[in-house]
């Protein structure tokens, strides 16, 4: 009987245990998120910085075809481990990472039957969840209907977020493309055109006494005037590792700071498969991440990365690098053999890896020339990507070659023959939304072109969510209003600046960004005299090139450069790398300036750009190079006339710097 009454008592004890609040810190303690079941069977998380609460309570859960775990469940067991990891990877902002984390699993249940854990994982920069769900009596599959993973900021939160397109819009009914412009510092409480909005999302909270926040779980706070001194943090809400095995999300805003996860609409894809994603059970949903503090931490973050597993091994050791593109500054009809020729040339002047052949090809050189254009390539050490349309039958583009990447038997035979003719790899563009489907077909053409020894950049397509590490020949993806809207219309133009001083905090945070930039002419034209016109400095392309981050770079020079263009800009063109081994942030704030630094093996680079009317004027602080070395000084005067100057490091390792509107700065070490 004693022995019984013991039991009993223990697990009373357990079971008491699980349902009260749970806290989990990240090691160095700033972050703290806090777990707890609210009224309903329901579980809330709420994640703090410095004792500023940034998500208020918001609820967790998900309704499957098999049962309703959003509701009525008991927290039946939590248990905690340590994360501590290192991994190395070439083509990310940090090629080492040392990954440590609290991770805390919630074990969940309903009528006594564990159907659901919620993992959660708090590094000193980072909180992530994701959902693994069980087997339910015989139930081995499951469709997630709906989840109900919500992310609820302070009214005081102002939002830089880009909002989703309608499907089957745009150019030949290719949206959505995460290619719209981003709203900046706007209230919270929009959805966007009405879809929500693509990740990743950047929100902006005022600081806030912690009891000015209510602890009844409402987004609702006290007026601006309980508003503190401190500075801002910030949030950068988006997710990582989904595959073929679900659906690419988008957030969805409910009004006021309510936001939440919202899977694909119905009409992408051209209205074909659902927008529910399907597994096995058990089964895991993709990571949802959440990076806070200041913008330090949001630039820097590795969070896409050091949650994702390797898919399978590299073919092959892959090569990164710069290359040349005819297409942003020639259009369509230069892609034909004379034109890639010199382009090929070209790339080997500039010390080059590669040449981008643009749509067309197949039509305006052949296969058989453009085997020919490829052993010349290789006889220059230059290697050739190729472009392939991805339909299929969800978009009107008629760029070609088209039906190839969309049919696996007719992908392989494709890629065979690049393989025996040596071509480096392929950039698929105009696809067709976030559906599970789509998501299969990304995964199908990357394992594929493993098997063949090519590397692949994605355009007119999703978000990359932690691919980089997932598919070791994965080069880069646009998701971003690219480079080729400086060609199509002068309001780009206009707009680079205040555009290029978004990207580092927002899109590029998590993932390649092809955006195929960096021109030194003048205008967008082959002769350089006709075409929208550049605003922005010889010096602010260089600051580019370092800026956005992707392993495989092809700018948008041209052949006239190398006559044209100031001798210090090609040189610096020739000699930037387009790998990193560190990154660090210096100051800045999304659509004015950025100013940062990235570090190359014993090289560092720092640049930075300025958006706003009035010129930048600032003394930043440089470590990473010694008092009284010399530097090389990249600048530009108030007419945007650029120059390099040797200046020489002072004791203080400060340097005071002047960048004007549609300016540049860069300082590498001198040689």
């Amino acid at each position: 009987m004693k022995k019984n009454l013991l039991t009993l008592c223990l697990l009373l004890m357990s079971f008491c245990g699980a349902q009260a609040e749970t806290k989990v810190s990240s090691p160095d303690g700033r972050i703290v998120v806090t777990i707890d079941m609210a009224d309903g069977g329901t579980l809330n998380y709420q994640v703090s910085y410095d004792g500023q609460q940034l998500l208020m309570p918001s609820p967790l859960g998900a309704v499957t075809n098999v049962g309703d775990y959003s509701k009525g469940l008991e927290l039946t067991e939590v248990t905690q481990r340590q994360v501590d990891e290192r991994y190395e990877l070439r083509n990310i902002k940090q090629s080492q990472v040392h990954y440590e984390a609290a991770e805390a699993v919630c074990q969940l249940s309903q009528r006594g039957q564990h159907v659901m854990d919620v993992v959660f994982r708090v590094s000193n920069r980072d909180v992530a969840f994701r959902y693994k769900f069980y087997p339910r009596r015989d139930r081995l599959v499951c469709v997630v209907e709906r989840e109900e993973s919500h992310f609820i900021l302070p009214d005081v939160a102002t939002a830089f977020v880009c909002p989703q397109s309608k499907p089957m819009g745009g150019f030949a009914r290719t949206s959505p493309s995460y290619e719209t412009s981003y709203a900046l510092d706007e209230p919270v409480g929009k959805n966007g055109w009405g879809e929500g909005y693509s990740f990743p999302c950047l929100f902006r909270v005022e600081s806030l006494a912690l009891s000015d926040v209510s602890s009844a779980g409402k987004s609702k706070v006290s007026q601006r005037s309980t508003l503190s001194t401190q500075p801002s943090s910030w949030l950068l809400i988006s997710e990582t590792g989904t595959d073929g095995g679900y659906a690419a999300c988008r957030l969805l805003c409910d009004g006021g700071g309510h936001y939440r996860i919202g899977f694909p609409q119905q009409g992408e894809l051209n209205g074909v498969g659902s927008v529910t994603p399907a597994m096995t059970l058990p089964g895991e949903t993709p990571w949802r991440t959440i990076t806070v503090g200041p913008l330090a931490n949001i630039v820097e973050t590795t969070a896409a990365f050091d949650l994702v597993e390797q898919k399978y091994k590299a073919s092959q050791e892959y090569i990164y690098g710069k290359g040349s593109w005819s297409w942003i500054i020639g259009m369509d009809s230069s892609c034909n053999f004379d034109e890639q020729k010199r382009y090929i040339d070209f790339s080997a002047a500039m010390g080059y890896q590669s040449v981008l052949i643009d749509a067309f090809w197949d039509r305006q050189i052949g296969y058989e020339k453009m085997a020919e254009l490829a052993r010349y390539g290789r006889q220059k050490g230059v290697g050739i990507f190729l472009w392939y349309n991805s339909n299929g039958s969800w978009n009107d583009a008629p760029q070609t070659p088209i039906g190839k990447m969309n049919n696996s038997r007719i992908r392989r035979q494709e890629m065979k023959w690049m393989h025996d003719n040596g071509i480096r790899g392929i950039k698929v563009d105009f696809f067709g939304g976030d559906k599970q489907p789509m998501m299969q077909l990304y995964e199908d053409i990357l394992a594929d072109a493993n098997d063949f020894g090519l590397l692949v950049i994605f355009h007119g397509c999703t978000l990359p969510r932690g691919w980089e590490r997932m598919y070791p020949n994965y080069a880069a993806s646009e998701a971003v209003l690219a480079s080729e809207n400086l060609h199509f219309g002068q309001g780009a133009c206009d707009a680079e600046a205040r555009n290029a001083c978004t990207h580092p905090f927002i899109r590029n945070t998590v993932g390649s960004m092809d955006f195929g930039g960096s021109t030194l002419n003048k205008r967008y034209s082959a002769d350089n005299q006709h075409g929208t016109t550049r605003r922005t400095s010889d010096v602010f392309a260089l600051a580019t090139a370092v800026l956005f981050q992707s392993a495989v770079q092809h700018f948008a020079l041209a052949p006239n450069n190398l006559t044209d263009a100031p001798a210090w800009a090609i040189g610096f063109m020739k000699e930037v790398p387009t790998t990193w081994d560190e990154t660090r942030f210096i100051d800045g704030y999304p659509g004015k300036y950025v100013i940062m630094a990235r570090r190359h093996a014993n090289q560092w680079f720092v640049v930075g750009i300025n958006a706003e009317a009035e010129p930048l004027t600032t003394t930043i602080t440089l470590p990473m190079f010694a008092a009284g070395s010399q530097l090389q000084l990249y600048a530009d005067d108030a007419q945007l006339n650029g120059s390099v100057t040797t200046v020489k490091q002072n004791k203080k390792q400060t340097l005071k710097v002047t960048i004007p509107q549609n300016g540049g700065m860069v300082v590498t070490a001198a040689k």
